[in-house]
């Protein structure tokens, strides 16, 4: 559990280190038939901030914690990214993609974290 932490902080780093905004986590351990323990998502103002944000959030965690992610899909078009971490997935949404697939309110019963924004 200690290294799914580890890994959900520096994931939120690598975010940060790229002006991602509205971080919120999701906390999925406690509830049966998740596909992960938790839901990192976040957001960028345009294509190229998503796509910036996803290369922080890889190279952060190859770096400090030797993790890759086992897939990461949707670096096409760069509206929404997927990063799989196995135990933590990392949505990386552009606004209008995030507010129509409203992933964090997907499970009601998540214990759900707000990260605020860096100045």
């Amino acid at each position: 559990m200690e290294q799914t932490e580890s890994l959900v902080q520096t994931i939120i780093k690598g975010i940060q280190e790229k002006k991602g905004s509205q971080i919120v986590v999701a906390d999925l351990s406690g509830i049966d038939g998740t596909i992960c323990k938790n839901f990192v998502v976040c957001q960028g103002n345009s294509p190229a901030q998503v796509e910036a944000i996803t290369e922080s959030v890889a190279d952060l965690a190859r770096i400090e914690l030797k993790e890759k992610p086992a897939h990461v899909v949707g670096l096409d078009n760069a509206q929404w990214v997927a990063m799989d971490y196995t135990d933590v997935m990392v949505h990386v949404f552009l606004p209008d993609v995030r507010e129509y697939y409203d992933l964090e309110h997907l499970w009601e019963d998540a214990q759900v974290t707000y990260i605020p924004d860096l100045d």
